[in-house]
């Protein structure tokens, strides 16, 4: 039965998922030199215009249309044909499709452009576009069908509570293609630029992630809270860790190492928030934070230029997540048992998909850039790393004085 309560919750969800973008836009601007901070909040905001324009016309039929053959949805949906107001949402019937299909957006919008921290600095605006709309095709559409849609990952009884393969892996591993492919910048950036820029973005992704989770219920119940309360444990148990051993380590305090704590922490706890009860949240987000700052340490001396450590911390931590949901999930939260339940065959298909998903986005991101490469130059000219991507290709720049 239709829950006006479940469908406002459902709506606020989606804005505050929503504000989770352009305070990805600010994190990432503020780590960026300033000569290029106009371009990576560009294409952070130009993903909110453009996905949702594919997204309506037919990502969402290919996400979440009547499944074919398990792989990707048809276009049942195409342009959001039969839609109407008053349709509910199949899977529960407490909220409207309009409000799922609008919800659903939201993560559309934001996972590609997690990989631009990947490969700040050097990537034509032109380019990025061509990318980003061959990915969500490529990838993000059949992840999310695969996992959400009724695809065959759902089928064979993998979970993924709010987007630990859907959105992390798929973008953290393909931000790793985008390395590779690309290469190292010319001119990597001396420091931070703004690191009020950070806090205030860290702040929004935080804010909005209790959208993102405790959303991914779907609607108002028990599943609801102990997702929110997961998601707050998760990031706070990371962030503090982080800080802490890099103080251990340094004997200096870091507010970026607390930032990046707390973002590691909630992207590990993404998958399993709702599946996972709170003892076991406390405990996923110390491991995330000592996971996702060994996977920083080793790409930094593999010399890999992962620019805002995009894969360290998202892919590897939605990775991780995926496998810690295989170790904890929990029947009495609505999950499956994880393994210290006994859930020897649940641990062993969570290891399976995460491993397969990462490879596929890996290797299916690596051929889109090539694609894009062959048809419209990917990387700026060397001159243009050096002078800056905003005085390059944008008519604004970042401050005036």
């Amino acid at each position: 039965m239709f829950s006006p309560a479940s469908d406002g919750f459902m709506l606020i969800a989606a804005a505050l998922v929503f504000i989770m973008t352009p305070g990805l836009a600010l994190f990432y601007g503020g780590m960026v030199n300033r000569k290029n901070a106009v371009t990576m909040m560009m294409q952070n905001f130009f993903s909110a215009g453009w996905t949702t324009v594919l997204w309506v016309i037919f990502g969402f039929s290919l996400a979440f249309g009547p499944d074919v053959r398990g792989v990707i949805g048809s276009l049942h949906y195409f342009f959001l044909d039969h839609i109407t107001p008053k349709t509910l949402f199949p899977g529960n019937d407490q909220i409207s499709m309009l409000t799922f299909m609008v919800y659903q957006l939201m993560f559309a919008i934001i996972t590609p452009v997690l990989m631009t921290g990947a490969f700040a600095d050097r990537m034509r605006f032109k380019a990025f576009i061509l990318f980003l709309t061959l990915w969500l095709i490529f990838v993000y559409f059949p992840f999310a069908h695969w996992l959400w849609g009724g695809g065959f990952l759902a089928k064979w009884g993998v979970e993924d509570f709010a987007g630990g393969i859907v959105v992390h892996t798929s973008a953290g591993f393909g931000a790793l293609a985008a390395i590779f492919y690309l290469g190292k910048r010319k001119f990597p950036k001396a420091g931070n630029h703004s690191l009020p820029l950070i806090l205030i973005g860290t702040a929004l992704l935080w804010f909005g992630w209790f959208g993102f989770n405790a959303g991914s219920a779907l609607r108002v119940d028990v599943d609801t809270n102990v997702a929110f309360v997961n998601t707050m444990e998760a990031a706070a148990f990371a962030a503090v860790t982080w800080m802490f051993w890099d103080y251990w380590r340094t004997g200096k305090w870091s507010a970026i190492g607390f930032m990046a704590g707390s973002i590691a922490g909630l992207a590990t706890i993404t998958p399993a928030a709702g599946f996972v009860n709170p003892q076991a949240a406390m405990l996923i987000g110390i491991v995330a934070a000592i996971v996702c700052h060994l996977a920083v340490d080793y790409k930094n001396r593999k010399g890999w230029d992962d620019a805002l450590d995009v894969w360290g911390v998202h892919g590897i931590g939605g990775f991780s997540g995926i496998i810690l949901l295989g170790i904890f999930g929990s029947a009495a939260i609505h999950g499956t048992n994880g393994l210290i339940y006994g859930g020897v065959g649940f641990f062993g298909k969570q290891v399976a998909a995460a491993v397969m998903c990462a490879i596929y986005a890996f290797v299916v991101t690596y051929i889109l850039i090539w694609i894009t490469d062959k048809i419209t130059p990917v990387r700026v000219p060397e001159e243009a790393e050096k002078t800056g991507l905003d005085e390059y290709e944008w008519a604004e720049q970042t401050y005036s004085l």
